[in-house]
C-alpha cells in the first residue's frame, strides 16, 4: 500500500524492566465490570435511544449483574439529564447498584451534574481531560502544568460539591487519549488529581486508563498499566480502571492483559458498541473467562434474549460470527467438524463427564441457552453423514446403520447442493421419509405369512408394476425368505447386507423402525426403511425399500 510512511507509532514505551504481567498465565478473578452501554454505546447510534429505551435497557443490565453503569453527560445533555433524574425519582435503582456520570472539568458543567444527582444513593462522578501530545499540540495548544491545572481544578470543584451531597458520592479521573500520552506524564497528573481526593479505604478513588485510540500492540498497553498500577500514589486505595476502545481490534487482548497488570475494572458495553470500530465487549470478555472457569459475575446464561433486547434499543445487529453470541457461534456445516463433535458429545454422555472438553466447542451452548440440534449441527453441501446421523437420532430418534449414515449423507449433500442452500431439519427429515421410508414402487407386496418350522417359511403375493405374483419360500429367517421370493421374481441374485431395529418412540402408540441394506452381484448396494407399528412390517418395508432403490440403481 502507498503513503504507509506517514504513520509512526504515536505511543510511548514505559521505562519497565520485568514485565510481570506476562509471567502470569490467566485472570483468576472477575474484575470489577462498569458497562457504558447508555454512554459510549448511545452516543454511537445512528439514532439514539428515547427515554423509554434507556430504561429498559437500564432494567436488563441490572438484571443481567451489573453494578456499576454510566448512564451519560447529564450536563451536555437535555434527554441525558432527564434519564437520570428518571432512574432517581422513579427509584428505578437497586440499592447495590452505583450510577457513573460524566463531567468535564469545567464549573458550570460540574455544578449541573451535582444538580442532576440529587437524590442518588450511590453515584460515581467521571472527571476527564485529554492529555495525549497530540491533544496539548494541536487542540488545546498547553503546556504540561497547564493541563495538569486543569485536572487538578475540576478535582477541587468535584471535593467542593460532593460534600454538601449527601449519598455515597465516589470519584473517578481518567486522562483521556491515555495511549498517546507519555507515561511520565500520565503519572504525574492522576498522581497530582489523586494528591486533591486523597482516598482512603472506606472511599477509594477510580483511575481509569483509557485506550481513546488504540495505537500499539496489547502488550505495550500492558506494560503501560503495569507501570500505572506500580507507581500510583496511594495504590492500595486506588482502583485502577481501563477503557479500551477497538480500533486496531485488540481491545479484549487489551483489556485481558491489563487485567494481568494489574487493573481491577473494566468499563465496556454488550457486543462492542461504541464509538468508531467500538469500545471492548463485556460479553466476549466475560465469557472468556467463563471458558477457563473463572465465575465471570454477569449473567449471559440466556444470550439469545441479549441479543434480542440489544437489537431492539440499539437497532444494531449482532453479527452471525460474534463470538459466544452469534447466531452461527456454534454451528458447524464442515463434515469433519460434525463428527468430531456428535464423536465427542456421545463420548461425553456415555462417561458422565461434567467437565467440558468436546472438539470444536469451547463451550457448552446449553450454558448461554442455546440448543445443540438447532445451533451446532448446520447441515448444507460441506456437511457430512457424523452430523447428519448425529441430528437425526437426537432430533427425531432415528438411529442409522453406520453404512446407512454415509449413504444418507450423501442424498442430503445432494439436494443442498442443487439447491444451493442450507437445509432445515424439517426438510432433511423428509428426505429421509421420500427416499428411503416405506417406498413401494415398482415392487410392493400383497398378502404374505410366515411359518416358523426348523426354516422360515413365507407365503407372499408380490406386485411388479401392477402385476401380482404368489410365490412360497423357505429361509433363515422371515428377511431371508423373503429376499428369495424377491429373488425369483425378479432374476437377480440379492443378499441383505445388514439388518437393526428400533422403537421410535415410547407408550403404547410406539412406531417402529427397521433398516436394511442390501446388495446384489454386482456390488450395488442401497439401503432402505421402514416404520410401522407392526415390527414385522416394518422390516418387511424395510427390505421392500432397500429393493426398490436398488431397482433405481439398475434402471438408470
Amino acid at each position: 500500500m502507498k503513503n504507509f510512511d506517514r504513520y509512526h507509532r504515536g505511543y510511548f514505551m514505559p521505562p519497565v524492566n520485568d514485565l510481570k504481567w506476562a509471567q502470569k498465565e490467566y485472570i483468576d478473578k472477575a474484575p470489577v465490570w462498569c458497562s457504558v452501554d447508555l454512554r459510549d454505546g448511545n452516543q454511537s447510534l445512528i439514532v439514539p435511544m428515547s427515554l423509554d429505551e434507556k430504561l429498559e435497557f437500564f432494567t436488563y443490565l441490572v438484571k443481567i449483574g451489573f453494578k456499576e453503569i454510566e448512564v451519560g453527560f447529564p450536563a451536555a445533555s437535555e434527554t441525558e439529564y432527564e434519564f437520570l433524574r428518571a432512574l432517581i425519582e422513579r427509584d428505578l435503582v437497586p440499592d447495590d447498584v452505583t450510577l457513573q456520570v460524566l463531567t468535564q472539568s469545567r464549573e458550570h458543567i460540574i455544578a449541573k451534574t451535582f444538580e442532576s444527582l440529587k437524590g442518588v444513593k450511590n453515584a460515581i462522578v467521571h472527571l476527564y481531560n485529554s492529555t495525549s501530545l497530540a491533544q496539548r499540540e494541536q487542540v488545546f495548544r498547553m503546556e504540561k502544568p497547564e493541563i495538569i491545572k486543569i485536572a487538578t481544578d475540576g478535582a477541587e470543584l468535584l471535593k467542593k460539591y460532593a460534600a454538601d451531597m449527601p449519598g455515597n458520592i465516589r470519584f473517578e479521573y481518567s486522562p483521556e487519549s491515555f495511549t498517546g500520552t507519555e507515561m511520565e506524564f500520565a503519572l504525574e497528573i492522576c498522581n497530582a488529581v489523586l494528591d486533591v481526593w486523597q482516598p482512603t479505604a472506606a472511599k477509594p478513588v477510580i483511575i481509569n486508563l483509557p485506550a481513546t485510540v488504540e495505537m500499539s500492540l496489547p502488550h505495550v498497553y500492558a506494560s503501560q498499566v503495569e507501570y500505572m498500577s506500580d507507581n500510583l500514589k496511594y495504590r492500595e486505595n486506588v482502583v485502577l480502571s481501563l477503557h479500551p476502545h477497538n480500533d486496531r481490534g485488540c481491545g479484549v487482548a487489551d483489556s485481558e492483559l491489563g487485567i494481568l497488570a494489574g487493573a481491577d475494572r473494566i468499563e465496556g458495553t454488550l457486543f462492542g458498541n461504541g464509538e468508531r470500530t467500538g469500545n471492548v465487549d463485556i460479553v466476549t470478555l466475560a465469557m472468556n473467562m467463563f471458558t477457563h472457569g473463572v465465575d465471570p459475575e454477569l449473567d449471559f446464561s440466556d444470550i439469545q434474549e441479549i441479543c434480542k433486547v440489544y437489537e431492539k434499543v440499539t437497532r444494531m445487529h449482532v453479527y452471525e460470527r460474534q463470538p459466544y453470541s452469534g447466531r452461527l457461534v456454534f454451528a458447524a456445516f464442515s463434515g469433519s467438524h460434525q463428527d468430531a463433535i456428535a464423536k465427542g458429545m456421545k463420548w461425553h454422555e456415555e462417561k458422565g463427564l461434567h467437565g467440558w472438553t468436546v472438539p470444536y466447542l469451547p463451550i457448552d451452548p446449553h450454558d448461554v441457552g442455546r440448543e445443540y440440534e438447532s445451533d451446532v449441527i448446520r447441515i448444507n453441501s460441506q456437511s457430512g453423514k457424523g452430523g447428519i446421523g448425529y441430528l437425526m437420532k437426537t432430533k427425531y430418534g432415528f438411529n442409522m446403520p453406520q453404512k446407512m449414515q454415509e449413504d444418507f449423507g450423501y442424498a442430503v449433500k445432494s439436494v443442498s447442493d442443487h439447491l444451493h442452500k442450507e437445509l432445515s431439519h424439517e426438510e432433511i427429515r423428509d428426505i429421509l421419509l421420500t427416499q428411503y421410508v416405506n417406498i413401494d414402487t415398482p415392487l410392493s407386496f400383497g398378502k404374505y405369512s410366515f411359518v416358523d418350522k426348523t426354516i422360515m417359511l413365507a407365503d407372499i403375493d408380490l406386485c411388479l408394476n401392477g402385476r401380482i405374483t404368489h410365490l412360497k419360500t423357505s429361509g433363515n429367517g422371515r428377511l431371508d425368505a423373503v429376499s428369495k421370493a424377491i429373488k425369483t421374481l425378479l432374476g437377480k441374485d440379492i443378499h441383505v447386507l445388514t439388518y437393526e431395529e428400533h422403537a421410535l418412540n415410547s407408550g403404547s402408540a410406539s412406531q417402529a423402525i427397521a433398516y436394511v441394506g442390501v446388495i446384489d452381484d454386482d456390488k450395488n448396494v442401497a439401503w432402505g426403511a421402514g416404520i410401522d407399528s407392526d415390527i414385522i412390517d416394518a422390516s418387511m418395508n424395510a427390505l421392500l425399500s432397500a429393493v426398490n432403490r436398488l431397482w433405481a440403481v439398475w434402471h438408470k
